[in-house]
This record gives C-alpha cells, sequence and structure tokens, in this order.
C-alpha cells in the first residue's frame, strides 16, 4: 500500500511539473494548450494554473502557441541566431516575443519583449521577420539577453481557426537557426 502511495504521489508531481496540461495542438515546433482557457479544462491544467497562477485566455479571446525548438526540432539556445519568418494565422491582432521557459518574460538590454502585429516592420509585400540575436540587427530584433535557453511565444487574439483539427504547420512562422557562437 506504501508503494503505491508513493507512486501515486511522484506520479502526480510529474504530471504537474511537466507542462501546461494534457490536451495539446500542434503545428511544427509551435504548441497550444486551447482548453486550458475555458470550462472543459483537465484536472491537472487546472492543477498547474492554479499552481503557477497564471491567467491563460479564453478561448473565445485568443489562444498562446508556445516554441521550444526551431523548426528543424533543435531546442532554442541563447548562443545562437534565429530568423522567425512569416505567415501567421489569421487573427485580428498578435504578437510574438521571448521567454524564459518557464513563461517568464526574458530580461534583456533593450525592453523590447515582443512584436505586435500593429508595430512590427514588413516588407514591401507584407512579410516580416524577426531576428533573435544577442547583437544588435537593423529591422525586427528581440534579444534572448544572457538566457542559456528560451522558448518564443505567440499570442493569436480572435483567431477564426478551428483548434480542434489538424493544424497546418506551413500556416505558423517558421523559426530557423541561422548561426551559433
Amino acid at each position: 500500500m506504501m508503494i503505491g502511495i508513493a507512486l501515486g504521489l511522484l506520479t502526480t508531481a510529474v504530471s504537474l511539473g511537466s507542462g501546461h496540461g494534457v490536451v495539446a495542438v500542434h503545428a511544427g515546433p509551435w504548441t497550444a494548450w486551447p482548453k486550458n482557457g475555458g470550462l472543459n479544462i483537465d484536472p491537472y491544467a487546472r492543477a498547474i494554473l492554479a499552481r503557477s497562477g497564471e491567467a491563460p485566455l479564453g478561448r473565445e479571446e485568443g489562444v498562446a502557441f508556445l516554441a521550444e525548438t526551431d523548426s528543424d526540432g533543435a531546442a532554442l539556445d541563447g548562443r545562437c541566431e534565429y530568423r522567425i519568418v512569416d505567415p501567421v494565422p489569421a487573427s485580428r491582432y498578435w504578437t510574438i516575443g521571448l521567454a524564459d521557459r518557464n513563461g517568464y518574460v526574458l530580461e534583456n538590454p533593450t525592453g523590447r519583449y515582443a512584436f505586435a502585429s500593429s508595430d512590427i516592420l514588413r516588407h514591401d509585400a507584407g512579410a516580416f521577420e524577426i531576428l533573435v540575436s544577442r547583437e544588435a540587427r537593423p529591422g525586427n530584433w528581440l534579444s534572448p539577453g544572457d538566457a542559456k535557453k528560451f522558448i518564443v511565444v505567440m499570442r493569436l487574439y480572435d483567431t477564426p481557426f478551428d483548434l480542434e483539427s489538424r493544424l497546418d504547420a506551413a500556416a505558423f512562422p517558421k523559426i530557423t537557426k541561422t548561426r551559433c557562437a
């Protein structure tokens, strides 16, 4: 009986410490938990959110996607440089920024933590790219600061696409490693 109790407590602790919940959707390197902001949230996600104090977007408001890897599947590394290139799924408004592995904003020398659809510099045809690098770059540049590991967070507000169906990775930004120090 003691082994069963210990195993149950260990399994619960691992489940609560391992992410955002059970019901995730994936599109390339991007992952979201769309049910975390609704009434149908699973009990593990509810416990994780209660522990973290996070208030996720409601499904009617939008959804947050996290990328812990680049589009080739390699973990994002603060010593490397990356290009984040459109498209972004249809939404009324979006943001793309950097965070630490726990989802907290990264301290960086620029004080710029994200770009939004309303303030990003675009090419002639409306396309955009965001450069992630410790060294300053012209255009849309985000710095991971001194972080060795980071994630990219994309929030889509008032988005019409169906998160219950299979998502097309081609409709999401590509994250490409350009070089490492």
